[in-house]
């Protein structure tokens, strides 16, 4: 059973929330605030974070950043702010989806559970989008039955997007797992390996097209017809 961490200053948010996600099959845990969240993930298993911005002491985005910086857990943003610009910058710092209060609570359980597949999705040694396969296990691309060699960069680059198709990930994110911290280049060479992996798998028939999202980073969609499936 996937276990869900609520972190909000209200209790009645903690309490809609547990009710319509432990409804759904889901173990609930809470936190009233940044310190006691970052306490409980410590110390127990959470598989994902749904997370209030506007908290006293530690803010989301605080809270976000640290999540992000020490572990792989995917992260839904909850605020009462909805202008873009707050959008951006909560995925600048690694969130994977975002609600505006007042929020409809069916909407938000299936984002919850989307993200959850999605995650397991990522964990997964193979995944599948339209008329490609990819084995991490072997670094092997296998595309409309015939097997590609790809350099060992776009194959992680294409393996982080297409795991987590619809997702859309920062730049920075991007750098930093495909490259790693140290990276001393600039995000030209992010955009070089967009665009070859375009060049090899942008056909009409593909099954996927890499989106640029202005100003923020890259998203993979799985096309009408295609899919997406873990293995292994």
């Amino acid at each position: 059973m996937s276990r869900v961490l609520v972190v909000d200053d209200d209790p009645h948010i903690r309490e809609l929330l547990r009710h319509f996600l432990e409804a759904e099959g889901l173990e609930v845990a809470e936190a009233e605030g940044g310190t006691a969240a970052l306490a409980l993930l410590k110390s127990a298993k959470v598989d994902l974070v749904v997370l209030d911005v506007m908290m006293p002491g530690l803010d989301g985005w605080t809270i976000c950043a640290e999540i992000k910086r020490s572990r792989e857990v995917p992260v839904l943003m909850l605020t009462a702010k909805g202008e873009s610009a707050q959008k951006v910058r909560g995925f600048e710092l690694g969130a994977d989806d975002y609600v505006v209060k007042p929020f409809d609570p069916p909407e938000l359980v299936a984002r919850v559970k989307s993200l959850l597949r999605r995650y397991r999705a990522d964990a997964s040694q193979s995944v599948q989008v339209g008329d490609l396969l990819l084995d991490r296990a072997r670094f092997e691309a296998v595309y409309e039955g015939g097997a590609v060699t790809l350099p060992r960069k776009e194959f992680d680059l294409l393996f982080k997007l297409a795991s987590c198709p619809g997702r859309t990930f920062s730049r920075d994110e991007l750098i930093r797992d495909v490259w790693g911290e140290d990276f001393d280049g600039n995000e030209r060479t992010l955009d070089v390996h967009v665009n070859r992996i375009r060049d090899r798998f942008g056909g009409a028939g593909s099954g996927l097209r890499i989106t640029t999202i202005r100003g923020l980073g890259y998203r993979l969609d799985a096309l009408a017809g295609g899919s997406n499936e873990p293995r292994g």
